[in-house]
């Protein structure tokens, strides 16, 4: 009897002290303005640029998965194309941010396409989007994956729900805060009437401080990050991510030929 009523005051103390914590982390929205870049401001004329599609060269060009089935073991490889989306998506976002850049759409060219198509069938008026009609880059910004060392794991979930699945999250956030995490990617300015390489470098972005982000992270999910990268959201890795993006950017700004700032 005596032992019921000792776990019955633990489980209450537990659920009480859970409820207190829980009221602490207050849902934020925040907006990501780009200031990280410490690019001075800026208000002259923009060059027009399309960021190009991410190659991932890191080990031999993508990973694997081992599956054990009916005894033996099936090594099932895949590409990091979420992660190579969301960067892309990432260095266009801050690309704009940075108000030196016309930065032209190439990503979801499908969609464009869909809208000429319902303009030539008669759907839309003329005032809608023709063949054509979609601005020419001058510059194209080439990036490829060569380093990537997360030190938490990019996958999510796992854990179950429930107190016991917030536990297992809020522990392994903590946990994971300390290793070491850093993304490298190497980086080209091409002309896009010449194919000649304008300018060329890698950049690096690392992260070694603990990230008690993690630790709040377990409580919200992930959020904040591009395509595949949602698991690595409020870890180490996403501030080299975001290190490593800035750092880009940066580049890219100083080593763009004047005569290209014309829009």
């Amino acid at each position: 009897m005596y032992r019921k009523s000792l776990m019955i005051v633990a489980t209450l103390a537990l659920l009480f002290s859970w409820g207190c914590m829980e009221s602490m982390v207050k849902p934020e929205a925040k907006t990501d303005t780009g200031e990280q870049m410490g690019l001075p401001p800026y208000s002259g004329p923009r060059a027009k640029v399309a960021v190009a599609d991410f190659e991932w060269k890191v080990g031999q060009g993508g990973s694997s998965t081992k599956i054990g089935f009916a005894g033996q073991t099936i090594e099932v490889s895949h590409t990091e194309n979420g992660y190579m989306t969301g960067l892309r998506d990432m260095l266009t976002t801050a690309m704009v941010q940075s108000k030196r850049y016309r930065v032209l759409e190439r990503q979801n060219l499908g969609s464009l396409k869909e809208e000429m198509a319902l303009k030539d069938s008669g759907y839309t008026d003329k005032s809608g989007i023709s063949k054509g009609g979609i601005k020419g880059a001058d510059l194209l910004i080439m990036g490829a994956i060569t380093g990537w060392e997360p030190g938490t794991s990019g996958g999510g979930g796992g854990v179950g729900g429930g107190m016991l699945g917030k536990a297992t999250a809020m522990f392994g956030a903590v946990r994971g805060a300390y290793k070491k995490s850093s993304m490298a990617m190497d980086l080209r300015i091409v002309d896009t009437s010449t194919s000649e390489v304008l300018a060329a470098t890698r950049v690096e972005g690392v992260a070694k401080d603990v990230n008690l982000a993690g630790f709040l992270g377990a409580f919200g999910g992930s959020g904040g990050m591009a395509g595949g990268l949602g698991g690595y959201a409020k870890t180490p890795m996403e501030k080299a991510i975001r290190t490593c993006i800035y750092n880009a950017v940066k580049y890219i700004s100083e080593n763009t030929p004047q005569q290209y700032m014309k829009y």
